[in-house]
């Protein structure tokens, strides 16, 4: 009963749109009606600035990290990964947006990935950072540090059942970036133009 609250706490904490609440707040605008429509922080940093779009990652990242080293702590490894886990689909399908669509959870998987392969973690952000700068499209970051996690978590002697999370979380994110992917090939996607104001 303990494991299954531990996972069941993990959805919840993962269902807090902070990349909704937190416009709302400062800004009074309702996310889901600017940009993209999504909830993560990417869109959020896109239309209304750096400084929200970097709160609603940490927030992001956070609760995907409490939720796995709660899960870790208080029962095993196995238990941090599903409630990880469990914090991811929430972050994607949030209980308190009645289940809409949320964010790509790639800022919640690297919370999740903090708390159980730091080394692996920090590596793969360094990878977005730089694929980011050279590039200026986030999907392209997100996508490529997804698929390097796992290759990391190995790297570093990750277990087994982290590197088996790491390999799926990589292609639940290059799934969620479908449409990314679409405009990437028209030449469609946007493009960040750092020290620009949003528009």
């Amino acid at each position: 009963m303990k494991d299954v609250l531990l996972i069941a706490a993990g959805y919840v904490l993962g269902s807090m749109p902070w990349g909704y609440w937190l416009p709302r707040a400062v800004s009074g605008v309702d996310i889901r009606r600017v940009g993209s429509g999504n909830t993560g922080a990417a869109n959020v940093w896109r239309t209304l600035g750096f400084k929200l779009g970097l709160g609603v990652a940490l927030l992001d990242i956070g609760k995907g990290f409490v939720a796995a080293l709660l899960g870790a702590h208080f029962g095993s490894e196995l238990v941090g990964l599903l409630a990880g886990v469990a914090a991811m689909i929430g972050h994607w399908r949030p209980l308190f947006m009645r289940f809409s669509r949320g964010g790509k959870i790639v800022a919640t998987t690297t919370g999740v990935a903090l708390a159980l392969a730091p080394l692996a973690s920090v590596a793969a952000a360094a990878v977005w950072i730089g694929t980011f700068l050279a590039t200026r499209y986030t999907s392209v970051a997100s996508m490529v540090s997804a698929v390097t996690l796992p290759l990391f978590a190995v790297l570093f002697g990750a277990s087994w059942l982290v590197v088996a999370f790491a390999a799926g979380a990589a292609v639940a994110i290059v799934l969620l970036h479908r449409a990314n992917i679409a405009r990437l090939l028209t030449r469609t996607e946007h493009r960040f133009e750092l020290g620009r104001r949003p528009t």
